[in-house]
């Protein structure tokens, strides 16, 4: 059964940093793009980054680019998404996903997904 577990994620001020995590098991991780997406209250999830799985194709939302990076670690079997310079309007639910398609710099998911982790942008 495939699982993603997400954490990291925080009450930070604007302008700050987090690092977020996702762990994922019952799948062959280190053979598979992965990504992360994030849900806004009352929107759609949406992609903000993507990565190949030997690291070599890394995708960003333009207007993300420069403030977040994704990262793996493959043999843990994790991926990292680094943020800074927080907006309120990165306020969201994020969540990771692999094993889905990556194609022409987008990443298409699978229909796993893990809780999310909280990210909160607020003074």
């Amino acid at each position: 059964q495939v699982q993603f577990v997400e954490s990291g994620g925080a009450l930070v001020q604007p302008g700050g940093s987090l690092r977020l995590s996702c762990t994922a098991s019952g799948t062959a991780f280190p053979s598979s793009h992965a990504g992360w997406f994030r849900q806004a209250p009352g929107q759609q999830r949406e992609l903000v980054a993507a990565i190949s799985a030997g690291s070599v194709t890394k995708n960003y939302v333009q207007a993300l680019k420069g403030r977040f990076t994704i990262s793996r670690d493959n043999a843990k079997n994790t991926m990292y998404l680094q943020m800074s310079r927080l907006e309120p309007e990165d306020t969201a639910v994020y969540y990771c996903n692999a094993g889905g398609q990556f194609n022409r710099g987008t990443y298409y998911p699978t229909s796993t997904w893990g809780q999310g982790t909280q990210v909160t942008v607020s003074s």
